[in-house]
């Protein structure tokens, strides 16, 4: 059981969708992932939107978004990378869950998403030098947002979504099932 919604932030390919939707299946709560969202509500993909109303206009509406999703309880949301722009952001992300940041480094998510043709930060000539200035740019945006901070490395999936929920439960978020047996 969980007492609070979990909020995970990253650099794009940290792994917070495919991480977020296998912990929220542990904790048994709903997944939501706010770039899908944004999606929806745009009616094409964030990098068309990109492309056509530029950054700005997108953070507008990434703003708005979190607003709603964070002001749900009991969920696992994972954020787009550039979430942790706006001071508002991350106000919200910290005060209204908790924040788990999956830190992965450039050159591990480069591995990862070398062959990515979706994401529009990294539609760059030299996208590992792109991964390394946001990095630098957002890692301490992430820290100064995040409850808990996770390195991904190279655990498997299962292994990070067992990593946070123990940090969750050793914070009083997550109740394990002898919490919840009667005492005697």
């Amino acid at each position: 059981m969980i007492s609070s919604s979990v909020y995970l932030v990253g650099l794009p390919g940290s792994g917070k969708s495919t991480v977020g939707r296998h912990l929220a299946k542990r904790l048994g709560v709903p997944f939501l992932d706010s770039d899908h969202v944004i999606e929806e509500r745009l009616g094409c993909s964030i990098r068309d939107f990109f492309e056509r109303e530029g950054e700005d206009r997108f953070r507008d509406i990434e703003s708005e978004v979190l607003d709603e999703l964070t002001r749900r309880s009991g969920v696992v949301l994972s954020t787009g990378g550039g979430s942790v722009l706006r001071q508002a952001n991350r106000e919200w992300l910290h005060q209204r869950g908790q924040v788990v940041y999956l830190r992965s480094h450039p050159e591990e998510i480069f591995r990862r998403l070398r062959h990515d043709r979706v994401r529009p930060l990294l539609q760059v000539a030299d996208p590992l030098q792109r991964l390394r200035d946001l990095f630098a740019a957002r890692d301490p945006l992430y820290r100064e947002t995040a409850h808990f901070v996770i390195e991904t490395g190279r655990p498997s999936v299962a292994t990070l979504v067992n990593m946070i929920a123990m940090q969750l439960e050793l914070a009083g978020v997550l109740s394990t099932s002898s919490d919840r047996s009667p005492k005697g």
